[in-house]
């Protein structure tokens, strides 16, 4: 038996960072925006005649390979390294002999697109498909990250990265009491408008989002005051987005996600490598660039110019000046059976 399965990563627009229990709860509209894009995890899942597992990961160029007897204890992480993930989900549904393995991430390492997330849950419903078993996606999203918060071992980590593999398009996620609620905002004229006016440039810079994420995480509840005023502002300006989306004031888009990214800069010094911010200085001069904005928990990786439409050639030479890689994306239109 064979199954393939892919999944979108996301580029985050706003509200990244509250997306984190119990952040997003005590910040009034504490909503997290982002796109699903073409960018995609791909998995092949297929039987094989060899005991125990074999995992081919085409981003690392290597096979690797365990037998029955080296799959005892998957929670053994010495054993299994940067594949533990991998084994861990494979485990969690009681599927560790006879498979073979294919994967291919989609983004580059340490992108701060959600890569891994979007892997796991890819991996995840792979198995489903394979074991001809239905799960709803939200208990998909539970089990994924909750091992992947194990393999981590850095703190709470957010929910965003999750849902764009699982329901594809454009997402506000709403916090509540009850549970996150998603909206689908996905519409051809504000796919168009967004692919067109910005630019996603992956800088190379490797990145520790959980480093990042836990100093934030707890100087929030240190009530340190610069993070809490950040983060309040950043919670602000994600609603005000929404709001835009939802009356269809796209222009407006455009520099609220530049002013958040000037917010997020606040909460670490790390958060915008120097290199990034002497690009971004460079692309200020160009008359047309709205803001720029750290994707994920920052820190290197990649991030996004807002601009008017017709600068799209302009930025892309002056990317490639800088040694930097622009990465072409289109928005994945929402899938079909999770529909909003």
């Amino acid at each position: 038996m064979r199954v393939t399965r892919t999944g979108s990563v996301r580029v985050d627009l706003v509200g990244g960072t509250l997306d984190i229990d119990p952040i997003n709860l005590i910040l009034p509209n504490a909503f997290t925006l982002n796109v699903a894009t073409s960018l995609k995890a791909k998995v092949t899942l297929e039987s094989s005649d060899r005991e125990g597992v074999e995992i081919v990961s085409e981003d690392y160029n290597k096979t690797y390979y365990y037998s029955q007897s080296q799959l005892t204890d998957p929670l053994d992480t010495d054993i299994y390294q940067e594949m533990s993930f991998v084994i861990q989900l494979l485990s969690s549904m009681n599927l560790l002999t006879n498979i073979k393995l294919t994967l291919s991430s989609g983004a580059p390492a340490g992108s701060g697109l959600g890569g891994s997330s979007a892997m796991g849950i890819t991996i995840f419903k792979a198995i489903c498909d394979f074991k001809k078993i239905e799960m709803e996606p939200e208990k998909i999203l539970s089990i994924v990250k909750a091992i992947e918060s194990r393999i981590l071992n850095k703190g709470t980590t957010g929910y965003q990265d999750y849902y764009p593999a699982l329901f594809g398009g454009v997402l506000a996620l709403k916090p509540s009491v009850k549970g996150i609620e998603r909206e689908q905002l996905y519409s051809l004229e504000l796919k168009n408008f967004l692919e067109s006016n910005i630019t996603l440039i992956y800088s190379g810079i490797s990145r520790n989002s959980g480093i990042n994420n836990w100093d934030v995480y707890k100087r929030f509840f240190d009530n340190h005051a610069e993070t809490k005023n950040a983060l309040s502002s950043i919670a602000k300006l994600s609603f005000e987005t929404y709001e835009a989306i939802k009356r269809s004031d796209f222009t407006q888009i455009l520099d609220l996600i530049g002013l958040e990214g000037e917010q997020r800069k606040t909460l670490a010094p790390t958060i915008v490598p120097s290199e990034v911010e002497s690009f971004f200085t460079m692309a200020k001069k160009i008359e047309g660039v709205h803001g720029m904005k750290m994707c994920g928990a920052g820190g290197g990786g990649c991030f996004i110019i807002t601009h008017e439409a017709d600068l799209k050639d302009q930025l892309k030479v002056l990317i490639s000046e800088q040694g930097f890689k622009h990465l072409d994306f289109q928005i994945s239109a929402p899938m079909a059976s999770y529909e909003s």
